[in-house]
């Protein structure tokens, strides 16, 4: 991930315009169109990110990963999913093991899929709780990976724990006050993040401790965000509710009903600049500050195309996780942060 900061080399003449002029951000990454934005300009200073998202590829485990990590049994429930299949190959590609077992929707009942060169059946809904049983008893090292759909977030935490399996979170929505007290009181191991994607995990990370160190430094700046994803995200993006809570605490007055989101195809591309081929598996976002008297402008923006980002982060998550459970570490809910700080990534 790359960030620019855009400033002006005359800033007299630039603090001087006051009519609304065409701003024309390039970039040579696929990820980022050319777009042109128009706002009024005066003293403006921009900060952007962009993701460059290279395909998956295998990779040979480096000294970091422990070669106790090598087939790992992971189950990947929500596996017919785009994201469930992007974690599977991106699981298979450094050597983890997926089981052929993954449970589904009810229309998913009892049907096999090739996922990543792997044979899996899927199971609905019924007999859950007895078919994960066996299948921790057949693999004690098992964590599971969720990317189910929002609605089934809590019900699916509540079988995790009850059966006592280790699991990454990595389904947005829910309840998520129910979801953290379902996994403490059953004292099971899990990681839960509403973004999986490291490199703006970090970046969150970085805006909760300017956040922590400087509460109020933008008090009476105005905040607009957009946040756009494919039209098949349900939910508010997670990682926008993150960054909102860090603008507040910084001082600035805004609500979630105010966000901007985009799931139009047709808008995505031509007011987004979201290319075509990424419409199915995208999200761009963008939040914009201005002075209270429009003197100075701040534009934080990250855009990700596809999904290996997230999938490469959910396998990080899964070998950070499989090592808590080994050493039998006291702490048992973690997030992505916690993954970034142990610093033992690919």
């Amino acid at each position: 991930m790359t960030f620019v900061a855009k400033i002006p080399f005359d800033m007299s003449a630039t603090c001087q315009q006051k009519q609304v002029e065409p701003i024309l951000l390039f970039s040579s990454n696929k990820c980022s169109s050319n777009r042109t934005l128009f706002r009024r300009r005066k003293c403006l200073i921009t900060m952007c990110s962009t993701s460059s998202v290279p395909p998956i590829e295998p990779v040979e485990l480096n000294h970091l990963v422990e070669s106790r990590n090598v087939g790992l049994p992971i189950m990947v429930n929500g596996s017919t999913g785009k994201m469930g299949r992007a974690v599977i190959e991106a699981a298979v590609s450094v050597g983890l093991q997926p089981v052929p077992v993954s449970f589904g929707g009810p229309e998913d009942s009892v049907k096999t899929v090739q996922v990543g060169g792997k044979e899996i059946k899927l199971h609905g809904p019924s007999e859950r709780e007895s078919i994960l049983s066996s299948v921790y008893a057949e693999y004690p090292n098992l964590i599971v990976v969720d990317y189910t759909v929002p609605t089934a977030v809590n019900e699916n935490a509540e079988l995790y724990a009850k059966v006592g399996v280790p699991f990454v979170m990595g389904t947005t929505g829910g309840d998520r006050e129910r979801l953290f007290k379902t996994v403490a009181e059953a004292n099971v191991y899990a990681v839960i993040s509403p973004q999986m994607g490291k490199q703006v995990v970090a970046f969150l990370a970085a805006m909760e401790i300017m956040a922590e160190q400087f509460p109020g430094a933008f008090s009476g700046y105005r905040l607009q965000v957009m946040e756009s994803h494919q039209a098949s995200k349900l939910d508010t993006s997670g990682t926008a509710k993150a960054v909102i809570s860090c603008f507040q605490k910084l001082g600035v007055s805004f609500e979630l009903d105010q966000i901007q989101q985009i799931r139009d195809p047709k808008l995505q591309m031509e007011m987004v600049g979201v290319p075509e081929e990424y419409l199915a598996g995208h999200a761009f976002h963008m939040y914009h500050l201005t002075s209270p008297d429009e003197t100075v402008s701040f534009e934080f923006q990250h855009n990700v195309c596809g999904r290996s980002i997230y999938a490469e982060g959910t396998v990080d998550a899964v070998l950070f996780l499989a090592k808590k459970v080994q050493s039998k570490a006291d702490k048992r809910i973690y997030d992505m942060i916690d993954v970034l700080q142990e610093g033992n990534m690919r």
